[in-house]
């Protein structure tokens, strides 16, 4: 019998292009996915899938049924939203989507100071370097580097603009070669963090494309938190957001310098939600409350100045000593 939970698992296969990775999704073991996917090509009596390359694609028939199944999806997670909506409530469970870093560092602590005038509200944090979709709500809040997506449901604030240099171990500097222009940097060793789409992080031209990378890449990683130790520990020269460096929350500081100072990197970063969800109340309080952290924090991203969550009045400066005003339903 053919049910509606067997077309997302259709769906999970042609996007991941394998059994395997799609049953990883959706929590399915490899065989049951291949079993529920060959259910609905009986039904169907034609194949939806086949194999090119090594990697499962629709078939015709099969494009045709996915178009069907995404607008099926999309309905549900428009009924999802507008029950959110509903709600008027300052408690329940808000799920937040943020890359590592600002994610792992910064967040926490500035949620934590929210929760001491709403305690009923409860977080839910996705740590990732990818677009967590919010009209499936998998993110009703999400932080996003660059842009806020394309989506016209969508609705983004840019909350800051985040400084990137190159940083090296102090023991690595002393016993590198001489590191004095651009130039040099290609005869030193590299540290990379592999971010959205495959993207390093390093310093780019004005077409965002890399420039003086170092000829050889010790250590290449998709963990920040890796790519940070890897720094600290001496394997080269890394890009770094001066906020994470020298006044971050981490701790790997300690032997850490900068190194070409006239070299940098600006990104933006953007606050989204969806244009449904930020009717909830909850979530328009945290939507609002983010925004005015990140305008009060705002030479922490830019210039890596001591952020005002470090010293221990980060409640007064990031509400001017008031909290957040949540008693309307704007």
């Amino acid at each position: 019998m053919i049910t509606w939970s067997d077309y997302p698992i259709l769906l999970a296969a042609a996007e991941t292009g394998n059994l395997t990775a799609a049953g990883r999704k959706l929590n399915l073991s490899q065989p049951t996915v291949g079993r529920r996917i060959r259910a609905l090509e009986d039904h169907f009596g034609t194949p939806l899938l086949s194999r090119e390359n090594g990697t499962l694609t629709p078939t015709d028939f099969g494009h045709s049924i996915l178009d069907h199944i995404r607008r099926m999806e999309d309905e549900a997670s428009a009924i999802k939203r507008s029950s959110a909506t509903l709600e008027t409530s300052l408690a329940g469970v808000v799920r937040l989507a943020a890359s590592e870093g600002i994610g792992t560092a910064w967040l926490p602590e500035v949620m934590q100071h929210f929760r001491r005038s709403h305690p009923d509200i409860l977080f839910d944090l996705g740590i990732g370097f990818r677009d967590f979709n919010l009209a499936q709500r998998e993110a009703d809040i999400a932080l996003r580097w660059m842009s806020p997506g394309d989506q016209n449901s969508l609705i983004g604030r840019k909350v800051a603009t985040v400084t990137f240099g190159l940083f090296a171990s102090q023991h690595y500097v002393e016993t590198s070669g001489p590191l004095n222009a651009p130039e040099d940097l290609e005869n030193h060793d590299g540290v990379m963090a592999t971010i959205m789409d495959g993207n390093i992080l390093w310093m780019t031209d004005s077409r965002g494309e890399p420039i003086h990378l170092p000829k050889r890449i010790t250590f290449r990683s998709n963990s920040i938190w890796a790519f940070d130790e890897a720094i600290a520990a001496g394997y080269g020269i890394g890009a770094l957001p001066l906020c994470g460096i020298l006044r971050g929350f981490r701790g790997v500081d300690n032997d850490v310098v900068r190194v070409l100072p006239n070299i940098s990197r600006q990104e933006d970063l953007y606050l989204v939600a969806h244009e449904d969800l930020k009717r909830s109340k909850r979530i328009r309080a945290i939507f609002d409350f983010l925004v005015e952290c990140f305008k009060k924090d705002s030479s922490f991203f830019l210039n890596g100045t001591p952020s005002i969550f470090e010293t221990g009045v980060a409640a007064a400066l990031c509400c001017d000593g008031h909290p957040v005003n949540t008693q309307d339903n704007r």
